[in-house]
């Protein structure tokens, strides 16, 4: 549809005859009802619904909307909930700026609300306005309803009989019956009585969860309580990451989601939530309480009983996309605010730029767009009192007009900004665009997911790297991606597995994805697993199978654990936790992605959490294995002791050759006498040294322990060949001596 004659079958708005904008009901087109309340000039600042006091003293609500190209904005307000709720309008007749604003006297806490924006209808140059379509306030605090996706909600005729140009013909059926509504939040809260645990990077164990999956099942949580916000802040969800020893849990996407139209349609949902739709609102699905703002309180709630547990909450945030998706998505929010305005468009700009996979990118080189997303980050810091971030897809942000820019605004602004840049900043350093992959290129304030961490600990473990230089970067804190511009080691954040891929018990017992329960012919998920199976697929009654699984989940924990950087869990992987073959869960809300509980009693398991537990709390007692600040490798004493030496299994140094010989075995000594920095008293930091011993081979081998100056015995504290770790002081050994390093071990000495 490309002729005059066919663009004016698909006319943009016009007004009624009283200058009223036109509106459609039941596919009749006629003039929008008068506003019931007249709204006062009110104000342009701060953006969203508050409630407030105006100049007479009358209680009501200031509204106010950036959107930059509309002819005019309506607030639409609702006296209920569902599709049977009155609607009355009120014009924003006060534009400042772009910003659309007015106060409603008697506007109160509890009021359902949205947005009908006017403009051209014009997608051939990107302008997709259309105010038959209900629209969801960007700034939004709260969100009561659930996103369906009827063919209503959709800004275009999705059943055009030409699919080609479907997206260009406006459908003008009104979608305010079945879309969620904004809801005006009271704010009365000032956080005095909350302490920040204000962990240090370096002391930080990170455990990565679902505010849902993780208590959906808990056997000590009310059956009113699993799945919420409510849940999480339970005692009895508490007390196991308490008693697991983590600092922070990263909180799974919080914020408002839609669900995708292709799950809808199979009879699945969106699990995991990364499709964001609305960056103030916590998500309602997870509210206990209710869901007209009472999700708000929950949510503090949870963050306060986490903080008093000493447990920083870290919100992995989707900045990046929008569940608007491409020109054939649906109209929910930005994309009938303002689509150029918001959304990276091509020179063709009926067409998104996707750097995603998702449909969309946000444009965060426009200024309104940089403002949405840093207003939305304060927010939560300064009024939900998160500690920090994990952004997905981060490189997506880091853009300037096409390519990732380390000096792009996003990062410039985050990096002056006097609240953000004091909370933990934690970058996903890659998109699906040309030139996404961005490990350790993000600027000093910044940590990042490690894949190459994740690469190489499943590699070594199954065998299959030529040799061990990676394997010596990845455990001493990856300096030759980090060691720059005044980065510490605590930029990587280790981790062998992710809500994105196998659990750490299926990385052990697949070597082939099983995503057939998604309805996708198996095709999603990555086919690069680096997984070993222990020679067969998928859960088996075999003893010895079972038992080297175990023991390969104890490596993998012992090798993550003693690590430098921040160890980052998943929940359940410390108790087994499956997906059956499941690389891909993000629309398994079941008992696929939900944690297992029963597996926290069961003999099997249980071993591997105290290991866990164990190993943490020998992080946390040793601070030679939470350096802040990267090793030297050079003696700094007569002695000839160095921080950090590497072993062969003949028990003399490395050298360059045998960097790049084939090996199973390494040796990596810690030396807890030449830590750099001072403690809080300004006193010099000193502790045990380690030797830890890596041994992937399939058979045992033979390992000379180092003598002076590195040590005149040695004490096993971990032994991985062993199913039950004991607190006890372990078997202890000469230097000098050759002990047998059982096959697939690890091995941590206290050097003495």
């Amino acid at each position: 549809m490309s002729s005059a004659a066919e663009r004016e079958a698909v006319p943009g708005e016009r007004a009624a005859a009283d200058g009223r904008p036109a509106v459609v009901v039941n596919g009749a087109r006629r003039a929008a009802p008068p506003p019931a309340v007249p709204a006062r000039p009110g104000t342009p600042v701060p953006l969203g619904a508050r409630f407030r006091t105006g100049p007479d003293q009358v209680a009501g609500t200031n509204f106010a909307l950036w959107a930059g190209g509309a002819e005019a904005v309506e607030l639409c307000l609702f006296d209920g909930p569902g599709p049977g709720a009155r609607e009355s309008r009120v014009r924003l007749t006060e534009l400042t700026h772009e910003i659309w604003h007015g106060f409603v006297p008697g506007v109160r806490p509890g009021q359902r609300y949205g947005y009908r924006v006017h403009g051209r209808w014009d997608p051939w140059t990107g302008a997709r306005w259309n105010p038959a379509k209900l629209l969801l306030d960007p700034y939004a605090r709260a969100v009561d309803g659930d996103f369906g996706l009827p063919p209503e909600v959709y800004g275009h005729v999705r059943d055009w009989p030409e699919q080609r140009v479907a997206d260009t013909v406006r459908d003008d059926r009104d979608s305010a019956p079945h879309v969620p509504k904004g809801v005006v939040v009271h704010d009365d809260d000032d956080w005095s009585d909350d302490r920040r645990p204000k962990t240090p990077w370096a002391d930080s164990v990170i455990y990565e969860l679902h505010v849902r999956g993780f208590t959906k099942l808990h056997p000590e949580i009310p059956p009113e309580l699993r799945g919420t916000y409510a849940g999480l802040a339970h005692p009895a969800a508490i007390a196991h990451l308490t008693r697991l020893g983590v600092t922070a849990v990263e909180l799974l996407p919080v914020h408002q989601f839609a669900h995708e139209s292709h799950l809808l349609e199979r009879g699945l949902r969106n699990y995991w939530g990364y499709n964001s739709v609305g960056y103030f609102a916590p998500h309602a699905g997870y509210a206990a309480s209710g869901t007209t703002g009472e999700q708000v309180g929950e949510f503090k709630r949870m963050v306060r009983a986490l903080h008093a547990a000493g447990i920083e909450v870290i919100l992995d945030v989707v900045y990046n996309h929008t569940a608007e998706a491409g020109e054939l998505g649906p109209t929910l929010s930005l994309k009938g605010i303002d689509n150029r305005g918001y959304y990276r468009l091509q020179p063709d700009a009926r067409r998104y730029a996707d750097y995603t996979g998702c449909g969309n990118t946000l444009h965060v080189v426009q200024p309104h767009v940089l403002r949405l997303i840093t207003d939305s980050l304060r927010y939560w810091v300064t009024e939900m009192g998160v500690d920090g971030f994990r952004f997905d897809l981060a490189a997506a942000l880091a853009r300037s007009m096409h390519d990732v820019d380390m000096l792009s605004p996003f990062l410039a602004v985050i990096a002056q900004d006097p609240v953000l840049r004091r909370v933990k900043l934690i970058a996903e350093p890659w998109d699906v665009g040309s030139g996404g992959y961005q490990v350790g290129a993000f600027p000093p304030l910044w940590t990042e997911w490690n894949d190459r961490y994740r690469n190489a600990v499943r590699d070594f473990w199954r065998h299959a790297l030529p040799d061990v230089r990676e394997m010596g970067y990845r455990l001493s804190g990856s300096s030759d991606l980090y060691a720059w511009g005044g980065r510490r080691p605590y930029a990587s954040v280790n981790f062998v597995t992710a809500h994105d891929g196998f659990t750490l018990r299926d990385l052990v017992s697949y070597e082939r994805k099983h995503n057939e329960a998604n309805g996708e012919g198996n095709r999603d998920g990555t086919d690069d697993n680096r997984s070993w199976n222990c020679g067969t697929e998928g859960e088996t009654d075999d003893a010895q199978v079972r038992a080297l699984r175990r023991r390969q989940l104890r490596n993998l924990l012992t090798t993550l654990l003693l690590s430098t950087g921040v160890p980052m869990l998943v929940a359940g992987d410390e108790m087994g936790r499956t997906q059956r073959g499941s690389n891909n869960a993000y629309c398994q809300d079941n008992e696929t992605g939900w944690v297992d509980w029963s597996l926290r009693d069961d003999p099997e398991w249980a071993p591997l959490f105290a290991l866990a537990s164990r190993l943490i709390g020998l992080r946390h007692r040793h601070p030679v294995l939470r350096r802040r600040a990267f090793f030297s490798g050079r003696a700094h004493s007569a002695d000839g002791l160095r921080d950090l030496a590497w072993f062969t299994a003949g028990g003399t140094e490395m050298t360059e050759r045998d960097w790049y010989a084939p090996a199973a075995t390494l040796g990596m000594y810690l030396s807890g006498r030449d830590i750099p920095g001072r403690d809080e008293h300004g006193d010099p930091v000193v502790d045990d040294s380690f030797l830890a011993v890596l041994h992937a081979g399939g058979e045992p081998a033979g390992f000379v322990l180092p003598g002076a100056p590195w040590a005149e015995r040695y004490e096993v504290v971990v032994d991985t060949g062993q199913e039950e770790q004991g607190e006890a002081p372990g078997t202890a050994h000469p230097a000098g001596a050759e002990i047998t390093v059982p096959a697939r071990t690890v091995l941590l000495l206290r050097a003495g």
